[in-house]
């Protein structure tokens, strides 16, 4: 459930823009966004640092899409979340005792921490990339395109990037008999 809900307002922009246009979907946006927040606030008592950042920058930048009729602001919103995660990812080499990506899996399996910290640098780089390829998206190919590149291209980008990393953690999964 909680998986759907951080989709929710990403389905609601594309079911919008193909009804009506990149502004009413914008909105539409927006208002997902913030119902999105409201329901983890209501629901589970919390609502995580990334949400909050994501919020204020779908309200403003879809402010500024809508206010001055220009799509380019909805359009970098993207890339500058996929930054803010590799800063994260890349800023928690340096900071505390576990990397980012070790305090969200280290539950789940146990990996050696140079594994870890290379696990890490591959999440950084990941979204890193995923902001320029979007750029690329916007300045090259037709809004339209980018909104299906929005939808389908990053989330499938993200199921591809975490197949791999399956593949390559199979061999620190202990065996069933261990």
């Amino acid at each position: 459930m909680k998986q759907l809900l951080e989709f929710f307002p990403i389905i609601l922009f594309f079911i919008a823009y193909k009804t009506y246009d990149i502004y009413v979907a914008t909105g539409v946006m927006m208002v997902a966004t913030i119902v999105q927040v409201s329901y983890s606030w209501l629901r589970y008592r919390k609502v995580a640092s990334m949400q909050w950042i994501t919020l204020g920058l779908v309200v403003v930048m879809g402010g500024a899409t809508l206010y001055l009729q220009d799509e380019q602001f909805i359009k970098w919103k993207l890339s500058i979340i996929e930054w803010l995660f590799g800063v994260a990812f890349f800023g928690s080499q340096f900071f505390g005792e576990k990397t980012f990506v070790e305090r969200m899996m280290s539950a789940s399996i146990t990996l050696p921490k140079p594994i870890w910290k290379r696990l890490n640098m591959l999440w950084g780089g990941f979204f890193t990339s995923v902001g320029f390829i979007n750029l690329y998206v916007m300045f090259n190919f037709s809004t339209d395109e980018w909104v299906t590149f929005k939808t389908f291209g990053v989330p499938g980008l993200m199921v591809l990037f975490i197949a791999l990393q399956m593949v390559y953690l199979y061999k620190y999964v202990p065996d069933a008999e261990e």
